[in-house]
């Protein structure tokens, strides 16, 4: 048996990333899988790039492969967002093409940011498609030609796992750790050897608490019950949340180390000042709002201490196991978290 997989990917001008993402998928030797490309709204050529290269007219060069013209042309589903949220979709039609000879592009009418824009993709992908599984891939992200089969097989093993994670490493150098899953890092959750050499220490098949959404396998069933990603979180750590969120529910992670992802990060990330300045107090808001959501009293008692003391560099090393950040981002996340405090804790699904 192969469940059917939903493969959702996330475009904001950045479609030479995701037309090589695209090919690495459309090579797997998964069976029973729909893509979904969900554009945020770009303002560049995006759209027609994505075309030209399922019709066959654009050639991607990828270190990892080799271009396949034999499953080309793919045929293009085209939907406005409102179509998607309708479900104005031709099912029989659509079912009728093999995986790898279609696609499914839905247009978002603004940049909704990850979680938003990702939101569209899984609603529809939930309601229409009917998924036992979603997986959520970045756009910078190639992947190996057996991760799929890999990942599912695992899921379908451990009934109760909701987020299964790959192996993700640097596609710049793969002997790089990107994240070996999520798992409590101090008070606060982490990518799990993110940076380090891979020398084998992660290759056991072992329980964490979620995956990093570049690269995430989701329980349809799980999403169902603990709902979508938090839209105020905006790029951020809104998959530690989920990941948290999850295991509160009752849905805990799994990482699978044989499945393999190459992650760019950050490649379709504006780096000037003001944008890093922004991802950077969003980060601090978010990291305190879901550890005040989900943490332990301990954990919530520390971080009061680390806020207090934040000006000592080796305190906040030491607790949280991340760099120094400026202290007005961290004061801003504080502030901006104790508004959305108020108001959380009237939210009935994160008590």
């Amino acid at each position: 048996m192969f469940p059917r997989v939903s493969i959702i990917i996330l475009n904001w001008n950045g479609w030479r990333d995701t037309v090589e993402c695209l090919e690495s998928v459309y090579r797997i030797d998964y069976p029973n899988y729909d893509v979904i490309v969900v554009d945020n709204a770009s303002h560049d050529e995006s759209i027609q790039k994505i075309k030209e290269y399922a019709r066959g007219k654009l050639k991607v060069k990828s270190k990892f492969f080799d271009y396949n013209p034999e499953n080309k042309p793919i045929k293009i589903f085209e939907l406005s967002e409102e179509e998607a949220l309708q479900g104005k979709f031709n099912r029989p039609l659509y079912d009728k093409y093999d995986p790898d000879r279609r696609l499914i592009i839905i247009k978002n009418r603004d940049n909704y940011g990850f979680t938003g824009g990702n939101n569209v993709g899984m609603k529809f992908a939930a309601s229409i498609l009917e998924p036992k599984y979603i997986m959520l891939l970045n756009n910078d992200t190639v992947v190996a030609r057996d991760f799929l089969n890999i990942l599912t097989e695992r899921a379908e093993h451990h009934t109760n796992i909701g987020i299964v994670s790959p192996k993700v490493v640097k596609y710049h150098n793969p002997r790089i750790i990107d994240s070996a899953g999520h798992v409590l890092g101090g008070v606060r959750i982490v990518d799990r050897g993110k940076g380090t050499l891979d020398e084998g220490q992660f290759d056991k098949e072992e329980p964490v608490m979620g995956a990093i959404a570049a690269a995430a396998l989701y329980n349809t069933e799980m999403i169902l019950q603990i709902g979508l990603f938090d839209e105020t979180f905006g790029t951020n750590y809104e998959d530690a949340e989920y990941s948290w969120r999850a295991n509160k529910f009752g849905w805990p992670g799994l990482y699978v180390p044989d499945a393999v992802v190459y992650h760019k990060r950050g490649a379709t990330t504006n780096k000037s000042k003001s944008i890093r300045l922004n991802i950077s107090k969003k980060f601090w808001r978010n990291m305190i709002v879901t550890i005040f959501r989900y943490g332990r009293l301990f954990d919530k008692f520390l971080l009061i201490i680390f806020v207090v003391t934040v000006s000592d560099g080796s305190f906040l090393k030491y607790l949280l196991r991340i760099n120094p950040a400026p202290p007005v981002n961290i004061y801003w996340g504080l502030h901006e978290a104790m508004r959305r405090l108020r108001s959380d804790y009237r939210r009935v699904k994160y008590l």
